[in-house]
């Protein structure tokens, strides 16, 4: 995954659910900065929390409930400097979130199968999602044109 980035920042992170409110805040930060839409850095905020506790919860403990992990957080832009780029890395279970499908949303809540409607929201709110397994390493990109109205 071959990403163009200018203004790179880069947190890392235990992956632990506590830990939340430092990733946000330093992605909030960074948008501050930018100038961007409290609109946008809400829906922005929400993907990423939801990509976060994801990490937290699922990455390390599948592979042992005791085991403790970190989380890595790169922010950049794109060349046009108007693509925020989020990435997350993470050296737990090889998980493609991606290659899950799509829940039936027509369907009530009691209805649907448990499990993908966060995935889903996050495609839904971000221009890109974009998932690579690299080494041991899980890595997902998200992308949000900042221009955009």
């Amino acid at each position: 995954m071959d990403l163009v980035e200018k203004n790179k920042r880069e947190l890392i992170v235990d992956a632990e659910v506590e830990k939340l409110d430092n990733v946000l805040d330093f992605i909030s930060g960074y948008l501050s900065e930018l100038g961007c839409s409290m609109a946008l850095e809400m829906k922005i905020n929400v993907a990423c929390e939801e990509i976060f506790v994801n990490i937290a919860h699922y990455a390390y403990k599948k592979i042992s409930p005791d085991l403790k992990g970190k989380a890595v957080i790169i922010l950049s832009l794109d060349d046009s400097e108007e693509n925020f780029q989020i990435m997350f890395r993470d050296k737990g279970i090889a998980y493609n979130p991606l290659e899950k499908s799509d829940p039936d949303v027509s369907l009530s809540a009691e209805e649907r199968d448990i499990g993908g409607l966060g995935i889903y929201m996050v495609k839904k709110s971000m221009d890109a999602v974009l998932y690579e397994r690299q080494g041991d390493e899980n890595v997902l990109v998200l992308v949000k044109n900042l221009k955009m109205k």
